[in-house]
């Protein structure tokens, strides 16, 4: 089995709490690993190299024993971190690292030699044969429904064309905040599941209450999927939109209307003002501490687990 890799050490259920922008931070980190599922942050949540530093230290030491961490590394040009985030994650010899825009084999061979494990985020399967032949040793198929810059194909077909030339570790995101739904993810052949939006209403989670309060309240109607606040389509709560001044129902479709509209928009931004969500959110109906979360999945996967063996 994949998942007896050490990276996959002492977890109680196959899920990878989503690194999520502005929103994951070592309380949430610490918080999910101790309940035994993989918690995950992006390098650059740290505002600086020297933080990121100090963030590591402080995970590294609360969790061990625990369910490993995950560092989402973005591998853009435009990171200029880069290499100096790398080269603090190796000193700490960081579990797992998740890469995302773009593939490199120079950071994998990096991680890889101090015995870390590369997953790397794909929305089609170019993508994966791409990153599988430079190096990644897994793969997340973030499918249509994910929060933030989520992909358009349905989990079982990326999944099972995945499949067909790779057996690795494999994960999926896309509205999955149930244990349910992470029982799905394995039953349709992936590893397990990866949850984002479900923790943004997590006590431990660096989310406004307006923003906790929203996602609440939400549905999968509230979420829509635009180009509009990045250039890259994404899925965004309306309702954050309408408290922003804008008419959710009036995006601009195009390339160039979207650049016209984000230069209209200024001072109005993705993420921290235009708030992201997976269509997912229909299952969350409190703010509850991380662990409670975890409980709650665990709980439901079990039970769907029994009622598919009776």
């Amino acid at each position: 089995m994949p998942l007896a890799h050490p990276a996959f050490a002492n977890l109680t259920l196959p899920v990878i709490g989503a690194p999520m922008f502005l929103i994951s931070n070592p309380d949430l980190v610490i918080a999910q690993c101790r309940a035994g599922v993989i918690g995950a942050f992006p390098a650059l949540n740290a505002r600086t190299t020297d933080i990121l530093d100090d963030w590591l230290s402080t995970i590294g030491e609360r969790t061990a024993g625990h369910a490993p961490f995950a560092v989402n590394m973005i591998l853009h040009k435009s990171n200029t971190r880069l290499r100096d985030d790398l080269a603090v994650c190796a000193r700490h010899r960081v579990p797992i690292v998740i890469t995302s825009l773009g593939a490199v084999r120079e950071v994998y061979d990096a991680v890889h030699a101090y015995g870390g494990l590369v997953l790397h985020d794909v929305i089609t399967v170019r993508h994966a044969r791409k990153a599988l032949a430079i190096g990644a040793d897994g793969l997340i198929a973030v499918c249509a429904g994910a929060g933030g810059h989520g992909g358009t194909l349905s989990p079982f077909a990326l999944v099972q064309e995945i499949r067909a030339f790779f057996d690795g570790p494999l994960f999926v995101a896309g509205s999955i905040a149930t244990g349910d739904a992470v029982l799905a993810t394995q039953a349709m052949g992936a590893d397990g599941a990866y949850v984002g939006s479900l923790f943004i209403a997590s006590q431990e989670a660096a989310a406004g209450d307006a923003y906790k309060r929203m996602m609440i309240e939400a549905t999968a109607a509230d979420i829509i999927y635009t180009p509009a606040f990045t250039g890259i389509p994404g899925n965004y709560l309306k309702p954050s939109i309408a408290a922003a001044g804008l008419d959710p129902d009036k995006l601009p479709e195009g390339p160039q209307q979207a650049a016209d509209f984000r230069k209209a928009a200024e001072g109005r931004k993705a993420w921290k003002d235009i708030f992201s969500a997976g269509q997912g959110v229909g299952a969350i109906r409190e703010v509850a501490p991380a662990a409670a979360i975890v409980e709650r999945l665990n709980r439901e996967y079990e039970a769907a687990r029994r009622r598919l063996c009776d």
